[in-house]
């Protein structure tokens, strides 16, 4: 993929995530957002440039899109959930934090730790797809490019560590902006994630040559020691 490309991806994102959060706000004057929206474009480039020299045709994969030629059904439809959740836990935080107000807004010290979950997630995400050349937004056997069994970096460690990154990145933002109820609300995008492990490891060990024996290497599915 060019690098215009990318570069209009990167920059989408941000005037994405800017519309999710101030026009519920109802105003620009939200320095926490700003602050944001500034640290998303600075771990997307800094991810980017990371993931580039190993993996330089992901990002081409990765542009097709949430729908793709197959991709089975049950796939479809959780990842339509996935985004439809996502974008309405991120809508939800300024809604809360400045029209309902339906807990006290996250203290200083909550805030900045939930500043760092969210690049923590960025940073298992970025290792994420380092190591794994088919990690597309869908589940599907990648026959044309010759997909195999990852178990290597963070592979080792559990079996859908993109899907472990998304946690914190999806938790992350809401203490950031100060809303406790948006933080609680992630567990709504987390268990469509959950439910579509479930999914893609059945379907995996019917298409996937190795990944039966994968699953009896790593134990651990999203959580290390827990699930």
């Amino acid at each position: 993929m060019a690098i215009p490309k990318i570069v209009a991806g990167v920059v989408f994102n941000i005037a994405f995530y800017a519309l999710l959060l101030f026009l519920p706000a109802g105003t620009l004057h939200w320095w926490r957002a700003w602050v944001f929206l500034g640290v998303t474009a600075l771990v997307m480039v800094t991810a980017i440039y990371s993931i580039l020299p190993d993996n330089a045709g992901l990002f081409s994969e990765r542009a097709r899109g949430i729908i793709q030629k197959g991709q089975p059904l049950w796939d479809r439809m959780l990842v339509i959930l996935l985004v439809i959740s996502f974008v309405g836990q991120i809508l939800f935080i300024p809604l809360d934090v400045f029209r309902f107000h339906l807990a006290p807004k996250t203290s200083g010290l909550i805030s900045f730790f939930g500043l760092a979950l969210y690049v923590g997630g960025w940073w298992i995400i970025t290792l994420t797809m380092k190591v794994n050349p088919f990690a597309v937004p869908v589940v599907r056997l990648q026959r044309e490019r010759h997909q195999r069994v990852i178990d290597t970096g963070v592979y080792a460690v559990v079996r859908h560590p993109m899907y472990s990154g998304f946690i914190p990145m999806v938790i992350g933002p809401a203490l950031w902006l100060g809303s406790y109820t948006a933080a609680v609300l992630a567990i709504v995008p987390i268990a469509v994630l959950a439910v579509r492990s479930v999914f893609e490891e059945q379907f995996l060990k019917r298409k996937l040559q190795g990944y039966d024996g994968y699953r009896e290497k790593v134990r651990y599915r999203l959580i290390p020691f827990l699930w």
